[in-house]
C-alpha cells in the first residue's frame, strides 16, 4: 500500500456459471484526498456481467452523492433487465441517460460548479462479446496478451490535442487542463455527450477494465496492459499492484483511484 492510501471494500472471485467463465475484481483507493467520491463495482450474473466506474464531481460531498446515485441506477437496472440482454448497446444508452436524469435532479438550483456531477465508464460482457459506453474521462480498456486492443477516448480538450498530435502522451499527463472534462453525468438537464463502443469480439484471456482518472492518470496504457496480462496472475492481485502504483506515482497529488476488471476465459 502506498503511504496515505485507504483501500475501500473490494469484491473479487472466479465464476463458472452456465454462461460465463471469468475472473473479476474491483478496488478503490482514496489516495491523498480526504474522502473517496468514486464508486466502482462488478455486478456478475449468470449470463452477463456489468463493470462500472464513476468519478464524482462537484462541491463538498456532492460528488459522492452523484456517484452513488448514478451507480445505483446502473446496477439496479442491470439486475432488473432479463439476461442475456437483447440489445446491449441500447441498454447502455438508455440506462446512462436515466442515470444522468437522476443525478441532474439532485440539486438543480445550485450554481453549476456546485451541482452533483460525475464521469462514468461502463462495460457489459455477455456471450463472446463486450459492449461499453462512457461519459467524461473515466475509461474502458480492452486488453489482450499484454497489449491494449482498444480504449475509450476522453471527452476533454487534452484528449483532442492528443488525437491531433499536438501533444504527446507524456505531455498530456502534465497538461494544465488535464482535469477538465467536456461532458459529465448530471449538471445540466440536457443529455450529455456519451460514446458507445461497437460490439467487441472476445478471445480467451481478454481483459475488460473500467477505471477513473485517478487510476489511469498515474499509469501508462502499456503499464495497465502488461500489469493485467494473464501471466500477471489473478485479477485481484494485479489490480491491487496497479492501483497502488498509480497512487504512489502521483504522491501527494494522488486522486481517488478506482478500477474494476474482468478476465474472460470463454464459455463452458
Amino acid at each position: 500500500m502506498g503511504a496515505g492510501c485507504y483501500k475501500a471494500p473490494q469484491f473479487s472471485g472466479n465464476l463458472e456459471p452456465c454462461g460465463l467463465l471469468i475472473d473479476f475484481a474491483d478496488i478503490s483507493l482514496t489516495g491523498a484526498r480526504e474522502e473517496n467520491q468514486d464508486r466502482v463495482t462488478a455486478a456478475i450474473a449468470e449470463h452477463a456481467a456489468l463493470l462500472v466506474a464513476i468519478d464524482g464531481m462537484g462541491g463538498h460531498a456532492a460528488g459522492a452523492h452523484a456517484a452513488e446515485t448514478a451507480i445505483k441506477v446502473l446496477v439496479d437496472t442491470f439486475w432488473q433487465t432479463p439476461q442475456p440482454l437483447f440489445d446491449p448497446l441500447g441498454f447502455l444508452h438508455l440506462t446512462l441517460g436515466r442515470a444522468h436524469d437522476e443525478v441532474a435532479k439532485l440539486a438543480p438550483d445550485l450554481p453549476m460548479e456546485h451541482r452533483p456531477r460525475a464521469t462514468c465508464a461502463v462495460c457489459l460482457v455477455q456471450g463472446h462479446a463486450a459492449y461499453w459506453a462512457h461519459v467524461g474521462d473515466s475509461r474502458v480498456y480492452h486488453l489482450r496478451g499484454g497489449a491494449v486492443v482498444a480504449r475509450t477516448r476522453d471527452h476533454s480538450h487534452v484528449e483532442f490535442l492528443l488525437r491531433e498530435g499536438v501533444i504527446s502522451e507524456e505531455q498530456a499527463l502534465m497538461h494544465p487542463m488535464r482535469n477538465y472534462v467536456e461532458a459529465c453525468v448530471g449538471g445540466e438537464s440536457i443529455l450529455p455527450e456519451m460514446t458507445l463502443g461497437a460490439r467487441a469480439a472476445l478471445q480467451p484471456n481478454d481483459t475488460l477494465l473500467v477505471c477513473t482518472d485517478g487510476f489511469w492518470g498515474g499509469l501508462r496504457d502499456e503499464d495497465i496492459a502488461q500489469g493485467l496480462a494473464p501471466s500477471a496472475g489473478a485479477v485481484r492481485d494485479a489490480l491491487e499492484r496497479l492501483a497502488e502504483r498509480a497512487v504512489d506515482s502521483t504522491g501527494v497529488a494522488s486522486d481517488n483511484t478506482s478500477v474494476a476488471a474482468l478476465r474472460w476465459m470463454g464459455l463452458p
